[in-house]
């Protein structure tokens, strides 16, 4: 078994499942802690900030982490915003917190159709008029980037359409494709890996599902970790040609950092 410097680690169905809690998984993060080893926590989730995401798993699920160990589909937008259009006006489809991480992030907002910049993530308050205003500066010319394109997310009701929902709707109106950061598309990873600050052969990934954590991983350069405690069975994970570095039960059976 191969010695690493740092982990990527995904959420739903590697940390907990839901709402259920995965003791094993609990122990593997707060012995990390304890060893102060580097992680991240890699996450899709535009709809809160890496201090509400660190808040809600050491409330519900004995999770110690802080902000700084969580990296969002956001801030890796973030990051993309600074490199490829800085100084440029953003109109957001978000949540307030998606928001607010932006104008944190130094970017002047402009909700109108002549904002340079359209970038989207899950919305669940959005109406046909704010989707209509971000379409409008999408044919307008402006850039159009979305956080992910989770088609749903579960909920206590079953599964509610997730951000991809929302790309498909102004996609489909515009005609214009967006630019994806968020997993398993290559720029969450760029940045995580950039934030960790080690070589991508020193750094493991760590998730449940292969179409978006594995396939992710395996497609930034990183060796990946398979655990069977979420979406992708053993079983199923037979069916793809090429396989993960690792697969565990779960992750009781990684050894930890000496």
């Amino acid at each position: 078994m191969k010695s690493y410097q740092g982990y990527l680690i995904d959420l739903d169905g590697t940390i907990y499942a839901g709402k259920t809690r995965i003791p094993t998984a609990e122990k593997f993060v707060q012995e990390l802690v304890k060893l102060d080893f580097p992680f991240l926590i890699l996450t899709n989730n535009a709809t809160s900030s890496p201090q509400q995401v660190a808040e809600r798993l050491n409330l519900h699920y004995d999770i110690p982490v802080k902000a700084n160990h969580v990296y969002t589909s956001v801030l890796a937008l973030i990051d993309y915003l600074k490199l490829y259009h800085l100084n440029q006006s953003i109109h957001v489809v978000g949540e307030e917190s998606f928001k607010q991480m932006i104008v944190d992030a130094g970017f002047m907002l402009d909700q109108t159709r002549l904002a340079e910049v359209v970038v989207q993530g899950l919305d669940r308050f959005s109406t046909y008029q704010t989707l209509n205003e971000a379409a409008l500066a999408i044919r307008r010319g402006a850039t159009f980037l979305t956080t992910n394109e989770d088609h749903s997310i579960p909920t206590e009701d079953g599964f509610a359409p997730g951000s991809g929902a929302i790309t498909a709707f102004l996609s489909f109106t515009t005609q214009v494709n967006p630019t994806i950061v968020g997993k398993p598309h290559h720029h969450i990873f760029d940045g995580a890996i950039q934030t960790l600050g080690f070589e991508r052969d020193a750094i493991l990934m760590i998730g449940d599902n292969y179409s978006t954590d594995i396939l992710g991983g395996i497609q930034a350069g990183v060796d990946t970790l398979h655990v069977q405690t979420g979406v992708t069975s053993k079983e199923a994970l037979r069916q793809y040609s090429i396989q993960p570095t690792y697969t565990i039960k779960d992750l009781s059976y990684w050894s930890l950092p000496k």
